[in-house]
């Protein structure tokens, strides 16, 4: 009687669980758009498949199915399942853990498998917590974790563990699971007695970005609106009224935050404008810091738009100040025109160039002395020594450019700087000429 009462309460709570969590999974044939993980002969697949999965770390973008994934290897496996989230367990939590696995084996109840959602959110303290429990085998650890393993997670941890990534779904296979969820009598809505438009569901499928938990929430939420009103099918109204807003992926410090800054630097490097507008607001829709955003393009300016268009220098820097005497979100006009201006900008690496051929020769010729006409004469005994005798002032020359030696003897005819051909550097590149016909450069 016991067993029956305790099935009833079991059902009562699968069936108060939002509709993400009754959707989950079930074998690893139920997995939608996993399938470097799940397909056949995947490594992942394998390992599970075969009861003694390694200690591991999934590693994903949210509602990509991490926690489905390590319940799946739970039920595969001879073992004890048990589930922390870093955000509320501590060490305490851990150390009782590794209690309980290592009476486990005592007993010859075999291994536990510890399933810490969130393990980023974990202290380095904490993580190495864990170390003597995954070296001496008392459990398997399974960590799940949204951001860069190799920013969050403590190195000995990630050496010792084996590392699969989930990908976010594809509009379709997102479509697919809100197409499961519709007709599931069992488990999902489909006793609800609504249906969705097919431009709905497209929606629906197009603005959760990957991820399948806000997808089947939302879903869960409008098919709630439309049933309260006594509606039969849901629209895409009501999928705005659901979802509210799309929300961005962003994690400003993890490689969500570097992949897309590359993004944007290599968007305008490009030229690409419509890249770089798309990358920098979805920066400040996210909540970027903008001074970081700023400094990178006043970096880009000189790095790869340079001499072409020197005026881009002054736009960016520009832009900072705007930023910083207005702030945003009105300021994102500024920074919106500083980002057109570079990638609409002509491009020339030359200054970079410059730069490295001249810390190459300044570190290998690092002593050569200064030719005495350049010397300075501007302290007693200078003249005495011979400084400045025979310089030659460019001024009295026509052109302004004279002949004479500006570099150290033994690097004379070293050539540093090659001008681009683009933009106002095509000009520069001209008078440079002139002045190198004079001086006697070969550039």
């Amino acid at each position: 009687m016991a067993d029956l009462f305790e099935a009833g309460r079991e059902q009562l709570r699968e069936a108060a669980q939002p509709l993400a969590a009754r959707m989950r999974p079930r074998t690893l044939d139920e997995v939608v758009g996993q399938e470097s993980l799940v397909g056949p002969g995947a490594a992942f697949r394998t390992v599970v498949e075969s009861g003694r999965p390694p200690t591991m770390i999934l590693w994903g973008p949210p509602g990509t199915g991490k926690t489905t994934l390590a319940r799946l290897i739970a039920t595969t496996t001879d073992g004890f399942f048990e589930q922390l989230s870093a955000v509320s367990a501590g060490i305490k939590d851990v150390r009782e853990v590794l209690a309980k696995g290592r009476q486990r084996l005592g007993d010859g109840l075999g291994r536990t498998i510890l399933f810490l959602d969130e393990i980023h959110r974990f202290t380095k303290a904490q993580q190495d917590g864990l170390l003597p429990g995954v070296e001496d085998g008392t459990i398997i650890l399974v960590g799940a974790t949204t951001e860069n393993p190799f920013f969050e997670v403590n190195s000995p941890l990630i050496s010792r563990s084996s590392l699969f990534r989930l990908s976010a779904l594809e509009p379709a296979h997102v479509r697919a699971l809100i197409d499961r969820a519709m007709t599931d009598d069992e488990r999902g809505l489909g006793d609800l007695g609504v249906g969705i438009d097919d431009d709905a569901a497209d929606e629906l499928s197009e603005r959760v970005g990957g991820d399948a938990r806000l997808a089947l929430n939302t879903l869960e939420t409008a098919a709630t609106l439309v049933a309260g009103r006594g509606g039969v099918a849901i629209a895409q109204t009501d999928i705005e009224e659901a979802l509210q807003r799309r929300i961005i992926r962003y994690d400003k410090g993890g490689d969500r935050h570097y992949d897309v800054i590359s993004a944007f630097i290599k968007s305008l490097r490009g030229s690409d404008p419509d890249a770089a507008v798309y990358w920098l607001h979805t920066m400040l829709e996210a909540g970027e810091d903008p001074e970081f955003i700023v400094r990178r393009m006043i970096i880009l300016a000189s790095e790869d738009v340079g001499l072409a268009d020197s005026r881009a220098l002054a736009v960016v820097t520009d832009a900072a100040y705007a930023l910083s005497y207005v702030g945003l979100p009105e300021a994102g006009y500024a920074l919106t025109h500083a980002a057109l201006y570079l990638a609409l900008a002509p491009k020339s690496n030359s200054i970079t160039r410059a730069i490295g051929a001249a810390r190459e020769t300044v570190r290998a010729k690092a002593t050569t002395e200064v030719p005495i006409h350049l010397r300075g004469t501007g302290y007693p005994g200078a003249k005495q020594l011979g400084h400045g005798a025979g310089y030659r002032y460019p001024h009295d020359a026509p052109a302004g450019v004279i002949a004479q030696q500006y570099l150290p003897d033994d690097l004379k005819d070293a050539i540093l700087y090659r001008p681009g051909q683009l933009g106002e550097e095509a000009e520069l590149a001209e008078q440079q000429a002139i002045a190198d016909e004079v001086l006697g450069k070969e550039r």
